[in-house]
């Protein structure tokens, strides 16, 4: 079951940053090179949560 938009866990640029351990320069690009979705509110950008796991688990890869 899809989990409505207004219960949903949206992140700043920064802490997918921290999370990803990237620039948040690397979050601007990956968000205007449409891999990753974003809302835009005002001037800023937010991130679901979920859409940050869909984005990793489509990245996976194997060390090795």
């Amino acid at each position: 079951m899809v989990q409505p938009l207004s219960e949903t866990a949206f992140l700043t640029v920064q802490e997918v940053a921290d999370m990803l351990r990237v620039s948040t320069m690397t979050v601007y690009r990956i968000i205007k090179g449409n891999e990753l979705p974003a809302v835009r509110v005002g001037r800023s950008f937010r991130v679901a949560q979920t859409d940050i796991n869909t984005y990793l688990s489509q990245r996976y890869t194997q060390a090795g």
